[in-house]
């Protein structure tokens, strides 16, 4: 059972069943993939966030049989009927977590910036935005364009290094730029960008070296008035 496909939406199939079976928190662990302390935890309602419950049966992935065996017996492990068919995302913009979403707007305007050969269909593919937020920055439209801040898209984590080069390149060939130039201005972006991390890193250890102080003094002054009270004592 140890390579028993998993459900599409574990947590979300583990809620369902724990809300309308009778199944033992280690049966619905083990279908699921997950720890039974997470079971636990979605029936004491103690999880982060409550899930929507996920028909498995409705999905094909148990029968109400597989389900009355597993009441019947604690100890029977539940098969999976159907396994789920992954779905391969081939079309449309990149997924971008939800943290790094906000950067978007500066890594497009850093793009329009120091890379106008690219067209707004690679610079849409590159970040994973759409043409009109690209059209918005580029004639500053864009609702929150004052706090907008051209910053290189690989220091924000929005694509790597190599696609980004990718893309320059593939756009210089076709708009006919010559490949010195690109090169050059390629290495004055990582020269850019480089000079950006050492002054993040020079900031954050500076914050650092300051915290120690702050620790440092709060040690010495509780150290000192620890003393005074121990003389007022005497």
């Amino acid at each position: 059972m140890a390579d028993q496909a998993k459900p599409l939406m574990p947590h979300a199939t583990a809620t369902w069943l724990v809300d309308h079976t009778g199944l033992s928190f280690q049966q619905i662990a083990a279908f699921c993939g997950l720890h039974i302390l997470e079971v636990q935890a979605m029936a004491d309602d103690l999880a982060g966030s409550k899930y929507t419950g996920r028909d498995p049966l409705h999905a094909g992935e148990l029968t109400q049989d597989e389900i009355a065996k597993g009441e019947a017996d604690s100890s029977y492990a539940l098969k999976m009927q159907r396994a789920p068919v992954a779905v391969n995302r081939t079309k449309g913009p990149r997924y971008t977590p939800v943290s790094k979403r906000q950067d978007k707007p500066d890594g497009i305007a850093w793009l329009l910036r120091n890379h106008p050969e690219m067209s707004d269909a690679q610079i849409s593919k590159l970040i994973g935005t759409t043409r009109n937020t690209i059209n918005a920055i580029r004639d500053r439209s864009h609702w929150n364009m004052q706090n907008i801040q051209p910053k290189d898209p690989v220091t924000l984590g929005l694509c790597s290094q190599r696609e980004l080069d990718a893309v320059v390149s593939k756009a210089a060939k076709k708009a006919g730029i010559d490949q010195e130039a690109a090169a050059a201005a390629s290495s004055d972006n990582v020269s850019d960008r480089e000079r950006l991390i050492e002054e993040l890193r020079a900031e954050r250890e500076a914050a650092v070296k300051e915290a120690a102080e702050a620790a440092q003094e709060a040690e010495a002054a509780a150290w000192l008035e620890n003393k005074r009270a121990s003389e007022d004592s005497e």
